[in-house]
Formats: C-alpha cells, sequence, structure tokens
C-alpha cells in the first residue's frame, strides 16, 4: 500500500511541477493576495482631505486647526475663501470633510460665551464618514474640555472639573487596533479556502478530461488510496502556504504569534479537511477543470461574506448568523 500511494503521490507532484499555472496559484497568489489585502483591507482611516475655512483667524482658531492637524486623522489640504468654495471642494470630492470656524470664536472661547464650529462631512463613503465623525467629536470635546479647565484656573476653581467617575479603559490582544493583526491571520483561513478546494477541485476532473482516469482505476490502488494520493500533494502545499503566509505577516506587518505554533499547524489541518472534503465533492460532479473552478467560486465568495471576515457576524440578520456556522472559514 505504501508504495502505491507514494508512487500516486509523486505522478502528483510531477503534474504539479509541469503545470506553471498551478506553480503560480500555489507560492505566487497568497503572497500576492496577502500584500493586497493586508495594505488594502483596513478600517485604519488616516489623513483625511480637511477644507478650512476659518472666519475669525485668531490664536484660538489656530489652536483649533492645530488640533484637528495632530490627530493623524485629518489633513489641512486646502484653505477655503468662502462657504460656496467649501461646497464645490466636497461636490468634486477634492476633500472629504470641511470645517467652518465663525466670526468672533476667539472672541467667545476668551470669555464664557460658547462658539459654536461647524463640521460638514461626505457621507457618501461611510466607513470614512463615520470615522471622521467620531475623531472631529472627539477632537471638539478635548478641546473644550481644556479650554473650559482654562477658564476654572483663572478663578482658581479647577477643582470643580474633576470627574466623578474616571472611566479606565483596557483593549486586550490587540491594544493597537492595528488592522493587519486581524487580517493577516484571516488571511491563512482565506487562502486554505480558495487554493486548497480550487486545487482538489480540478485534481480528479483532470484525469477524467486527460483520459487517465481509467488507467488509474484498471491499477491496484484501491478507492482511498486513490483519494488520499490526489490530496496529499494538496495537503503540504497547503501548509507550505500557510507557513509562507506567516513568515510574510511577521516580517512585513510585524504580526507577533503569541500562542502556540504548533497547535496552530494542528487547527489547520483540522481545517484543511473541509476545504479539501468541498474540493473533493465539486471534482466528482464536475465534468470539467472549468465548471470545477466556477463552481469553486460559488462556494468560495458565500464564504467570505459570511465568515465576518470583511463584515461584522453581529450586523447580520439573526437568520444570516446561524447560517454562518455551516460555513468553515467562520
Amino acid at each position: 500500500m505504501y508504495s502505491r500511494l507514494m508512487s500516486l503521490i509523486r505522478k502528483e507532484f510531477i503534474q504539479i511541477v509541469r503545470d506553471p499555472r498551478t506553480l503560480a496559484i500555489t507560492f505566487v497568489m497568497p503572497v500576492a493576495m496577502l500584500f493586497l489585502l493586508g495594505y488594502a483591507a483596513t478600517n485604519d482611516v488616516r489623513n483625511i482631505d480637511l477644507a478650512v475655512f476659518d472666519q475669525d483667524r485668531s490664536p484660538a482658531s489656530r489652536r483649533l486647526l492645530e488640533a484637528y492637524k495632530q490627530a493623524d486623522y485629518f489633513r489641512l489640504s486646502h484653505i477655503a475663501g468662502s462657504e460656496e468654495e467649501l461646497r464645490a471642494l466636497i461636490d468634486n470630492n477634492s476633500v472629504r470633510a470641511g470645517i467652518i470656524i465663525p466670526p468672533g470664536y476667539g472672541r467667545e472661547v476668551a470669555g464664557w460665551g460658547s462658539a459654536q464650529v461647524s463640521f460638514v462631512l461626505d457621507g457618501s463613503d461611510p466607513t470614512v464618514a463615520s470615522t471622521a465623525l467620531a475623531a472631529a467629536t472627539l477632537i471638539g470635546q478635548t478641546q473644550s474640555t481644556k479650554l473650559q479647565v482654562e477658564r476654572l484656573q483663572q478663578r482658581g476653581q479647577a477643582a470643580v472639573m474633576q470627574p466623578a467617575i474616571d472611566v479606565r479603559t483596557q483593549v486586550w490582544y490587540n491594544p493597537g487596533l492595528v488592522s493587519s493583526y486581524f487580517m493577516v491571520p484571516a488571511m491563512i483561513g482565506m487562502i486554505l479556502q480558495y487554493l486548497g478546494t480550487m486545487l482538489t477541485s480540478t485534481a480528479i476532473v483532470r484525469e477524467r478530461e486527460r483520459g487517465t482516469i481509467e488507467q488509474l482505476i484498471v491499477t491496484p490502488l484501491r478507492s482511498q488510496e486513490l483519494v488520499m494520493g490526489k490530496l496529499m500533494p494538496y495537503v503540504i502545499l497547503s501548509f507550505w502556504d500557510t507557513i509562507e503566509v506567516l513568515i510574510v505577516g511577521v516580517l512585513l506587518f510585524h504580526m507577533p504569534i503569541n500562542g502556540d505554533l504548533s497547535l496552530l499547524l494542528v487547527l489547520t489541518a483540522l481545517f484543511m479537511v473541509t476545504t479539501l472534503g468541498i474540493g473533493l465533492l465539486i471534482s466528482t460532479v464536475a465534468n470539467t477543470q472549468q465548471e470545477a473552478m466556477l463552481t469553486t467560486m460559488f462556494t468560495i465568495l458565500p464564504s467570505i461574506f459570511l465568515s465576518g471576515f470583511f463584515f461584522p457576524l453581529a450586523a447580520m440578520p439573526g437568520w444570516l448568523q446561524a447560517l454562518s456556522y455551516l460555513i468553515p472559514l467562520r
């Protein structure tokens, strides 16, 4: 049995090596997907273009603008001369946000008055808009608190501003809220799902198209040996891709691996059982390699959307959350 199985595995590896497309998919695509999604698929919105219409031009207004600039969320890229010009900048997508400081702002904050500052947002992209809205609100509240403390200090009443409740937050597992720490491990599952299913789905179909499946059937190989021999090369290649993604993630994205690496590989093998099983099922029902690849894409897209990678599962309807438990990638 061992010699028959090794012969079939050797034959499968020879076919893989002689197919440049399979080699490219196996070794180049994981790194390319990691580069693209590691840098592009991120929720860390920074350097949002901001237009400024400062009608006060006082030291107080400049301190407010400096606070927005130092927050790293906004980039003061345009100075508008009127509200119409600021509106035009947002309309033509030159900026995503605008701030309007009214005349007399410095006089109001220097006294005990209340100055109203307008912050305009382009809401066509909800992700950017929600981040900008939260950042703008927080910066405004922080500056308001500082001004209030300064006013009370002038009157010797700074103790009045001591909060009754001091909430101190802690973020575990990802204190810096770095998106790549979530994206890179998730990429391991995506790559295994995509490559494992696609490569396996074409394994038996390829033999059928080339007319060699009958030759394998008449050999002394048993059915389980045929299945194991066809799957084992892709198991080895999937493990190779996993290690490849981990190395690139650690070296390029500085992703820490704090857990047990051997446990990670064992769980990876458990996940590969599902992906290779799906690919084998597709390979047995498809008649051509093209049909197998199209069926693979049909199974991968729902897996990605229902896995929680792009969209949070908590925001989905209850019936979709229940359906997502059938998705191994979750």
